[in-house]
C-alpha cells in the first residue's frame, strides 16, 4: 500500500520553495515545484484499517491532505527512498504507533518505509536526476528514483563477502606505500607508511586490511593530533613581540633558531600546568576526557567540549553540521562517568555570499543555511539550547568552510574519572551500525578536491536525535542508580567508530571484541565496516559482568539498544578482533598507540610589513556607520538564532539577543547549571582571524591568539564572569602544515596561546585542530583558508541576579564610557577586566558591551538599537572606528570612580528620542536597527 499526503495549500509548501532556490543557486533554472512525504506499508490489514492508520496517524487534517501519483502537470516526477536495509527511524516510528493505535502484537507482519517524492517543473528527465543526486539524496543510504516507486516487496540486500583478506605491504616499494596510502583512504605519511611496512617484515607476515585500517584511524591527525605534537625547529626573527626566553620545552640553538619539543604540550598544555601549580585549583580534569571539567560549586562540576565537522560540511552541509554537534554533545556525555548536556554553541566560517564558487564547492548562502539547518535540528530535538555562537566571512573559505559545535555538560564531582577495568564488558549502546561514516577520521585529515563530493560521500555521516536523547536517558540513569554507577569507564563512538573508541579505552588492558555482535542497521556490511563505521548515536562503555542485566533492565525501559561485543583485559595487552567465529585482526596496543614516528619539523615565519596606523577619518560618520552595521561579519544573526530554541530546559539567564526587543546581539549567555542555585555559568567565545593571514598587513598569528583570548574573556565579563574563574578551550583550524610557512604561523599562535593564558589566568582545558583546510581546484589552484584560531570560554557568575546585558537602559543621570587600559602591555589588558568586573558586582553599570569589529561607534550603535525609546549624544571623539583590543564600551551611574589601571572616556549621555548626535550629525537609531536586523538574511 502507498499513501501520498501533500502539504494544503493554505499550509504553503516550503520545502519545494526551498528546493527551487537551491537548484537555481546551483545552475538549474526550474520552475515550480511540489513536495510529498510517501509511506509505503506491507502488511495484511484491510483497507478499512489502512484508511484508519492514514486518518489518524498520518495525515494532519489541518495542515494536509491525501495525493494521488499523478502529479503537477508536466512535472518530472523523482522520489529519495532509503535502500534497502537502511535504517529509516521515521519508519519505526510509525510501526510502533500503528501496532499501538490497533492495539496488535508482535506476531501481525508490519513493515513501514518513508520516503520523499518532489515534482520539478522546467527541467528535464536528466536534469531532475542530477538535481536529486546533488540536493535531494546521500546516495550512500538512499535511492533516486525518477518515476513513483512502488515496489510489491521490500527488497534486501544481498549477503557480504566476509572473507579475510591480507594487503600486501612488505614487498611495496615507497611509491607502493604512498599510492596505497592514497587509493585505500588511509592518508597516512610515507614515513607512517614505512613504520607500518617494518611492522610487519619484523612479525612475519602482512596486515590484514581491518589492522591496516585501525592504524589508520588511530594514527589519523583527527585522532592523534600529530603535527601539534611533533617536534618543530623554527627561527624567530630578530625583532621579535614574543619573548622566547624560559619558556617550557623550547631549546634554543648557538644560529638562532629554536626547537619546540612537542608544540602542544609546551605551548597550550603548559600554560594550563603551569596555572595549576601556581594556585589555580579549580580545574578537575584537562586533556585527558572527552571533555575539560571544572569545579562548578562544592556538589557539581561542569564540562565544555567545542570540535569541527568542516569537510564532512563542506561535502553535505546539513548532515555535516548535524552530525558534528551530535558528536560534541556525545563527547559530554562521555565525559567522565556521563554528563548531562545543558547548553549548545556554535561558529560558522564561510565566504560572502556573492563569492565566485568554484567547481565542486556549494554556493556559501546554502552552506550556511544548511549548517545552520543541522544544528538546529539535532539540538532542538535533543532539548539541548543553542545559546552561544558567531559567523565570520572571508573568501578564503569557499572551498573549505569551517563548521565549530561546542557543548556544556553538568555532573555531579563523583563522576568526574572513569577508567576500564579488566574483564569488563565491552558494552554497545544506542544507534545500530551501518556504512555512513566510513573513513570519516582519515577523510578529515585530508586536503579537499574538486571530486570529493562523490569520491568520500560515504564519509558524511547519517544522524538521529532522538535515539540520541534515548541513549542520553539510559546513560544518566545507569550512572545515578540506586547501587551506584553501573559501569566503569564511558566514550563515544566519533572518528573511528568502535575502532578508536575501543581502542582509546582499552589501550592500558587490551581488548577482546566480537564484531558479528554489533547490531546493524542492515545486513550486507564486511566485518571492516562494521569496526570504522562512524555511524552516530553510538556509545561504548566498560561494564562489570555483575551490572549487565541491571543495565540492561535500564535499556529496556528506555527503548535503547544494547550489545555485548567483548572484554577488555587481554593477556599480552593486544586488541584482538573477532568475526563469525574467524580471528580478523590482532595488534599490540604498544604499537597500536605508541609506535607513530614522530619527525622533526620546519616552520618558517616571515613578519608581514607593518601597516602605519592613521587616525579616524573625520566626517561621513553616519555612512561609515551604517556601512559597518550592515557588515555581514556585524550585521544582525537574528535569521540564525531565532532558529534555535535558546530557552528549553529553562535554564538560559541571558539568551543570545537581549534587550526590550529582543534585536540586541549579547556578548554572552549566562545559564544555571545547577537549578536554584544562584550561581550561574557564562558561556562566549572569540576570535580575530583577520590579525593573523602572513598576506595581510602587520599580520601576525600571535597577536590574533591575545586578541582571540582578550576577547572571550571580554565578552564573558560584560554579562557578569568573575575573570580570575575563566577557563578556556583552542581550535586552531589551518591550512596545510606541510608546508613550512603555515607551520610557522601555528607555531606562532600557539605561543601566544600560552601567553595569553598564562596573562589572563585562564587554564586551557580541552581544545581540537582541523589541519589541511583549504581546496584544490580542478585547475589546480589551491584556496587555503586564512589561520583561524577560535577561543571558546567558560566562567562563573557568582549570583546570576547582577548579570548585565549589552542594551542601554533609560535611566536618567547616566552616561556611557570608553573603558580601555592604560598601558600596552598585556597585564594592562588584564587589570582592566578585573577593573569592569569590579564595576558590574558592585553594581555600578547598567550595560556593558565589548568593543571589537567596527569600533567604538558601532558598539554604541547596537546598545542603542537593543533598546527601544533610547538615543546618544556624543561627545567629540577622535576614535570611533578604532578595533583595537580590551575596550569596553559600558553605561554606568554618574558615580564609576576613577582607576590608575585603566583610562575612562566619557563618549556620550543618553537621549530619549531615538538619535544619535555625532560629529554634527544626526543618525535615526530606528534606522540602523532596521538596517542592521536585515542586512543579512538566509
Amino acid at each position: 500500500m502507498r499513501i501520498d499526503v501533500r502539504p494544503t495549500e493554505r499550509a504553503g509548501d516550503p520545502i519545494a520553495r526551498a528546493l527551487v532556490e537551491n537548484a537555481r543557486e546551483l545552475g538549474w533554472d526550474l520552475e515550480t515545484a511540489a513536495s510529498a512525504a510517501v509511506y509505503l506499508i506491507e502488511s495484511d490489514l484491510d483497507d478499512e484499517t489502512i484508511d484508519r492508520v492514514t486518518r489518524e496517524l498520518l495525515v494532519d487534517p489541518v495542515l494536509e491532505r491525501l495525493a494521488d501519483a499523478a502529479g503537477l502537470p508536466g512535472s518530472q516526477v523523482v522520489e529519495i527512498h532509503p535502500l534497502p536495509g537502511v535504517m529509516d527511524p521515521p519508519a519505526l516510528t510509525i510501526e510502533r504507533a500503528i501496532r499501538d493505535l490497533l492495539e496488535l502484537d508482535d506476531r501481525v507482519a508490519i513493515r513501514v518505509a518513508t520516503a520523499r517524492r518532489y515534482d520539478l517543473v522546467g527541467t528535464s528527465r536528466d536534469d531532475a536526476n542530477a538535481i536529486a543526486r546533488r540536493l535531494l539524496a546521500n546516495t550512500v543510504v538512499q535511492g533516486v528514483h525518477v518515476e513513483p516507486w512502488a515496489p510489491t516487496s521490500f527488497p534486501s540486500l544481498p549477503p557480504a563477502d566476509q572473507s579475510l583478506r591480507h594487503v600486501e605491504i612488505g614487498t611495496l616499494d615507497d611509491a607502493g606505500l604512498e599510492r596505497l596510502s592514497r587509493d585505500g583512504h588511509l592518508f597516512l605519511s610515507l614515513d607512517e607508511m614505512r613504520a607500518i611496512r617494518s611492522f610487519y617484515q619484523e612479525a612475519g607476515r602482512e596486515p590484514t586490511d581491518i589492522e591496516l585500517e585501525t592504524l589508520a584511524q588511530t594514527w589519523s591527525e583527527h585522532c592523534v593530533h600529530k603535527t601539534l605534537k611533533s617536534t618543530i625547529t623554527i627561527t624567530p626573527p630578530a625583532d621579535d613581540a614574543i619573548d622566547w626566553s624560559d619558556r617550557p620545552g623550547h631549546t634554543r640553538h648557538a644560529d638562532g633558531s629554536i626547537t619546540i619539543d612537542n608544540l602542544l604540550k609546551s605551548t597550550v598544555a603548559a600554560a594550563t600546568f603551569e596555572l595549576i601549580e601556581e594556585g589555580v585549583d579549580w580545574t578537575r580534569s584537562v586533556f585527558v576526557d572527552n571533555a575539560g571539567i571544572i569545579a562548578f560549586d562544592d556538589a557539581h562540576c561542569v564540562c565544555v567540549k567545542v570540535e569541527t565537522h568542516n569537510h564532512p560540511s563542506a561535502i553535505e552541509p546539513y548532515g555535516g553540521a548535524a552530525t558534528g554537534i551530535g558528536g560534541c554533545i556525545r563527547d559530554i556525555i562521555g565525559t567522565g562517568l556521563g554528563a548531562k548536556p545543558i547548553a549548545s554553541t556554535d561558529v560558522f566560517c564561510v565566504a560572502p555570499f556573492d563569492a565566485d564558487v568554484p567547481a565542486g564547492c556549494l554556493p556559501p548562502r546554502r552552506v550556511l543555511r544548511e549548517v545552520v539547518r543541522g544544528v538546529r535540528d539535532y539540538g532542538n530535538r535533543m532539548g539541548i539550547p543553542t545559546v552561544n555562537g558567531a559567523v565570520f566571512f572571508d573568501e578564503r573559505y569557499i572551498g573549505n568552510p569551517l563548521v565549530y559545535c561546542g557543548c556544556v555538560g553538568v555532573m555531579p564531582n563523583d563522576a568526574t574519572h572513569g577508567d576500564a577495568k579488566p574483564g569488563d564488558r565491552i558494552i554497545a549502546l544506542g544507534g545500530r551500525t551501518g556504512r555512513d561514516g566510513i573513513h570519516g577520521a582519515t577523510f578529515s585529515s585530508a586536503e579537499l578536491t574538486d571530486s570529493h563530493a562523490d569520491e568520500f560521500s560515504h564519509a558524511v555521516q547519517i544522524g538521529n536525535a532522538i535515539e540520541e536523547k534515548r541513549t542520553l536517558d539510559a546513560i544518566l540513569h545507569a550512572r545515578d542508580h540506586g547501587s551506584g554507577c553501573l559501569f566503569s569507564a564511558i566514550t563515544d563512538c566519533g572518528a573511528g567508530g568502535f575502532s578508536s573508541a575501543v581502542g582509546e579505552m582499552g589501550e592500558a588492558l587490551g581488548a577482546e571484541v566480537y564484531l558479528d555482535r554489533a547490531p546493524l542497521k542492515y545486513d550486507g556490511l564486511r566485518y571492516d565496516e562494521v569496526w570504522i563505521s562512524e555511524s552516530q548515536e553510538r556509545m561504548v562503555l566498560a561494564v562489570p559482568e555483575a551490572n549487565l542485566e541491571a543495565l540492561r533492565a535500564i535499556c529496556d525501559e528506555e527503548h535503547v539498544e544494547m550489545a555485548d561485543l567483548g572484554t577488555f583485559g587481554t593477556p599480552e595487552r593486544e586488541l584482538v578482533l573477532h568475526f563469525d567465529g574467524t580471528e580478523v585482526g590482532r595488534l599490540p596496543m604498544a604499537f597500536l598507540h605508541d609506535g607513530i614516528p614522530m619527525p622533526t619539523r620546519h616552520a618558517t615565519w616571515t613578519p608581514a610589513e607593518a601597516v602605519r596606523a592613521e587616525p579616524d577619518a573625520k566626517g561621513l560618520i553616519k555612512l561609515r556607520l551604517f556601512r559597518l552595521l550592515t557588515h555581514p561579519d556585524i550585521a544582525s544573526k537574528r535569521s540564525i538564532i531565532r532558529q534555535y530554541d535558546h530557552e528549553v530546559q529553562g535554564n538560559t539567564v541571558v539568551k543570545p539577543l537581549v534587550g526590550r526587543m529582543g534585536e540586541g546581539p549579547g556578548d554572552a549567555a549566562v545559564i544555571q547549571p545547577v537549578p536554584g542555585s544562584s550561581r550561574g555559568l557564562a558561556i562566549g567565545c572569540g576570535m580575530a582571524t583577520r590579525l593573523g593571514h602572513p598576506d595581510e598587513p602587520g599580520s601576525d598569528p600571535y597577536k590574533m591568539a591575545l586578541a582571540a583570548i582578550d576577547e572571550c574573556v571580554r565578552n564573558l565579563v560584560c554579562v557578569g564572569a568573575d575573570p580570575s574563574r575563566i577557563a578556556i578551550l583552542d581550535n586552531f583550524c589551518w591550512p596545510s602544515c606541510a608546508k613550512p610557512e603555515n607551520l610557522g604561523s601555528l607555531v606562532r599562535a600557539a605561543e601566544g596561546c600560552y601567553d595569553g593564558a598564562k596573562a589572563y589566568r585562564t587554564p586551557f582545558v580541552s581544545g581540537k585542530d582541523s589541519l589541511n583546510n583549504q581546496f584544490r581546484t580542478e585547475d589546480g589552484r589551491t584556496i587555503e583558508i586564512p589561520p583561524t584560531l577560535l577561543i571558546t570560554g567558560i566562567g562563573i557568575v557568582e549570583d546570576v541576579d547582577r548579570c548585565v546585558t549589552m542594551d542601554a537602559k533609560p535611566v536618567k543621570g547616566s552616561r556611557f564610557v570608553l573603558v580601555e587600559p592604560s598601558g600596552d602591555t598585556l597585564t594592562d589588558r588584564v587589570r582592566t577586566a578585573r577593573y569592569v568586573a569590579d564595576q558590574i558586582a558592585d553594581g555600578r553599570v547598567l550595560a556593558a558591551h565589548d568593543a571589537s569589529e567596527g569600533g567604538v561607534l558601532v558598539a554604541l550603535a547596537e546598545m542603542l538599537l537593543a533598546s527601544a525609546g533610547i538615543g546618544a549624544r556624543c561627545n567629540s571623539f577622535e576614535q570611533w572606528f578604532d578595533e583595537r583590543e580590551a575596550r569596553y564600551v559600558l553605561q554606568v551611574t554618574s558615580d564609576t570612580p576613577e582607576h590608575a589601571s585603566v583610562r575612562i572616556t566619557t563618549l556620550a549621555e543618553p537621549t530619549t528620542d531615538e538619535h544619535m548626535y555625532v560629529g554634527g550629525e544626526s543618525i535615526d537609531v530606528r534606522s540602523l536597527h532596521q538596517a542592521f536586523t536585515t542586512a543579512l538574511a538566509l
